[in-house]
């Protein structure tokens, strides 16, 4: 009767041992799918901050191109309005 009680010792802890590598293993994946789901989200926001800094950088581009021409622009009136200097220089 001793060696039976023995075994369904060994049985019951060998159960409860399986039963919380289960429940530690529900957990790895309850984790595992929770930090996927972050992942993607953040490669989905890192993609959209990607595009608006590339949209942000054409429009400085342009801005940078407008200014240059504006500042070629003034400097062509300028010399426009300049008079030349007096024959006697």
């Amino acid at each position: 009767m001793a060696n039976n009680e023995i075994t369904l010792s060994a049985h019951s802890i060998n159960a409860n041992y399986v039963q919380r590598l289960e429940e530690r293993v529900d957990d790895l994946e309850s984790r595992n799918v929770f930090q996927d789901d972050v992942i993607d989200q953040l490669s989905e926001e890192l993609a959209a901050h990607q595009h608006e800094i590339s949209e942000l950088k054409h429009q400085i581009q342009l801005v940078a191109n407008r200014i240059k021409d504006v500042g070629s622009l003034s400097s062509d009136n300028e010399n426009d309005n300049i008079e030349p200097p007096p024959p006697h220089y």
